[in-house]
């Protein structure tokens, strides 16, 4: 790879490239994998390596945060591109490659291709087909291209096979992304519960935000912040159920799961439906919420997806932990999630009594 393929695979923090090189920073001392989360440095002060050897070699020594020595091997690397270039040649065709043509191409079992691409990006090859599927109709969208022109460049072969998953994939219909959210209407409430004020902002299609705090026009900013093109407006007694519902799960109770209107990864998703699916009353490390997702090296994309989550309490990311189960941070305080902890787990045992 040249220097400039490189530092765009850093840029955009592509994983493909784990294990293929790693890059250090001359002001930090320190080598990273491409993926690494930290800021990214003036390009300046950015050198390239073939291996972590090399790096070290040179001086510089491991990021603890992204740990390069545990990246794939460049050959793995190499397998994964090769793959993805192989999903994005034919993503303007309506019927998916699928895994077996994947596994002719590479000389590999599905099987084997599955679970080296998913150990190295986190999501399957359908998944990551359906993310840079997604990512053209975006790119489309915002050209300005119609809404039924942009859907089939993209590769979609119905609308409604777009239609139906919209708000997962876009969180709003596609030609509300056309326009940039501009036109997206979010009423939003505050009411008062064990944790402060608790501020909760819904479209017609679900809950878009679950914010705690005190000030109740820091709430209200920063939901402005989070949705900056969406017509945003305060609304007392809009979507009454949901409100009531989440107060009930901050009390420790148990309520029915809310719908959600929000825009997240493929990843993103697989955690959160991870974290539903952990009873009341307990919790999981994020270790282990990535070894059922089948990526037990993800730990820390899990504890990524956990503190970018936009509606506490309806995707109970409280409830995850970190190594050995100690409390790490949450977005509202820490002294939160134990609180919220600490009541679900009254109840849980007062229901067993």
């Amino acid at each position: 790879m040249t220097d400039r393929a490189q530092w765009q695979a850093v840029l955009d923090r592509d994983r493909r490239f784990d294990g293929a090189f790693v890059f250090a920073v001359r002001s930090t001392g320190i080598y990273c994998r491409p993926s690494c989360p930290a800021r990214h440095a003036k390009r300046a002060n950015v050198a390239f390596f073939p291996k972590p050897d090399d790096a070290e070699g040179a001086g510089f020594r491991s990021c603890r945060r992204c740990r390069p020595r545990e990246a794939p091997s460049a050959p793995q690397a190499a397998l994964v591109a090769r793959v993805c270039r192989l999903i994005e040649e034919r993503l303007d065709e309506d019927v998916p490659v699928q895994l077996a043509e994947l596994g002719v191409a590479v000389g590999l079992s599905p099987r084997h291709v599955q679970r080296v691409f998913q150990g190295a990006l986190g999501i399957t090859p359908r998944q990551y087909a359906d993310a840079r599927r997604v990512g053209a109709l975006k790119k489309h969208l915002k050209e300005g291209q119609p809404v039924t022109h942009a859907l089939y460049e993209a590769g979609y072969g119905s609308s409604s096979r777009l239609y139906e998953k919209s708000d997962a994939r876009l969180g709003m219909t596609p030609s509300t992304y056309r326009r940039g959210g501009r036109g997206m209407r979010i009423g939003y409430t505050v009411a008062p519960c064990p944790l402060g004020r608790m501020l909760v902002a819904s479209t017609d299609r679900g809950v878009s935000a679950v914010y705690f705090g005190e000030n109740e026009s820091k709430l209200a900013e920063a939901l402005r912040l989070e949705y900056p093109e969406a017509e945003i407006h305060r609304a007392e007694g809009a979507h009454a159920a949901w409100v009531r519902g989440l107060t009930k799960r901050v009390k420790g109770g148990d309520a029915a799961d809310v719908p959600v209107d929000i825009r997240v990864t493929a990843f993103q998703w697989r955690v959160f439906e991870a974290l539903r699916e952990i009873p009341s009353g307990e919790t999981r490390t994020y270790g282990q919420i990535a070894a059922s997702l089948g990526v037990p090296k993800a730990a820390r994309a899990v504890g990524r997806a956990c503190a970018t989550n936009p509606v506490a309490v309806a995707i109970p990311c409280h409830r995850a932990l970190g190594a050995g189960g100690t409390m790490t941070g949450y977005r509202w305080g820490v002294e939160r999630k134990r609180a919220l902890l600490a009541a679900e787990a009254r109840s849980s045992a007062e229901r067993g009594r």
